[in-house]
């Protein structure tokens, strides 16, 4: 499978706005956390595999740690 990827996993939030993701050749998943750090991420991984098992090209889903006001 190389040079080819189905899903990309970013903690880039602005990415959607930045780039046109319909139409893409994968999905993109945007982790949500306090931070970046390891520590704060490794809480995500449940969810990051459910929406990796359903994303489909071209989608932009969120996995978050916390509800945002």
């Amino acid at each position: 499978m190389s040079g080819h990827f189905d899903v990309l996993v970013t903690a880039d939030k602005g990415l959607p706005k930045q780039q046109r993701i319909s139409g893409r050749s994968l999905a993109v998943v945007i982790l949500r956390a306090r931070t970046n750090r390891i520590e704060d991420l490794l809480s995500l991984v449940p969810d990051l595999k459910h929406a990796i098992e359903i994303a489909k090209p071209g989608e932009v889903h969120e996995v978050a740690a916390f509800s945002e006001p």
